[in-house]
């Protein structure tokens, strides 16, 4: 890889060298907010050193189960081209561990909800504490009528 002078930034080649994610996937991350790269004399893409920690931090963030939206969300609150720093980690990370924890919660909930299921067979509905808690939608009519959507 050639060595690029910090005045000339990074080509979209050398980035993704950097990072291991493929060209188009920087293009990717780009309509999405991630990264922000200016253009040469030539209209060429240049790219500073942040982008390799803003795209790392998307990498790592994704890869935890958050979603690009978020994610992005998050990094355009940061001025452009500039890298999450530890302050800006520490908060962004408070914001993971709540929704995190609402993930945790949501799932204990549905192990203790599925021992209830070995009596119910799902034989009745109106008692079914996964899609029918307390029969609220019983008023209704019969069958299943909010069935839960899988986070993620």
């Amino acid at each position: 890889m050639a060595s690029k002078l910090p005045s000339q930034g990074l080509t979209i080649g050398d980035l993704a060298a950097r990072t291991g994610l493929a060209v188009s996937a920087i293009r990717f991350y780009e309509t999405h907010g991630i990264v922000a790269p200016v253009r040469n004399a030539g209209g060429h893409r240049r790219y500073g050193r942040a982008d390799i920690r803003r795209l790392s931090f998307t990498m790592a963030a994704t890869g935890m189960g958050f979603p690009l939206a978020e994610v992005a969300g998050h990094l355009t609150k940061l001025p452009a081209h500039k890298a999450p720093s530890k302050a800006d980690w520490a908060r962004i990370s408070q914001q993971f561990r709540t929704s995190i924890d609402a993930r945790i919660a949501a799932l204990e909930a549905l192990r203790d909800k599925l021992d209830g299921c070995i009596g119910c067979g799902c034989l009745s509905l109106d008692t079914c504490q996964l899609y029918n808690p307390d029969d609220v939608l019983g008023k209704d009519g019969p069958g299943p009528r909010n069935l839960p959507i899988p986070a993620g």
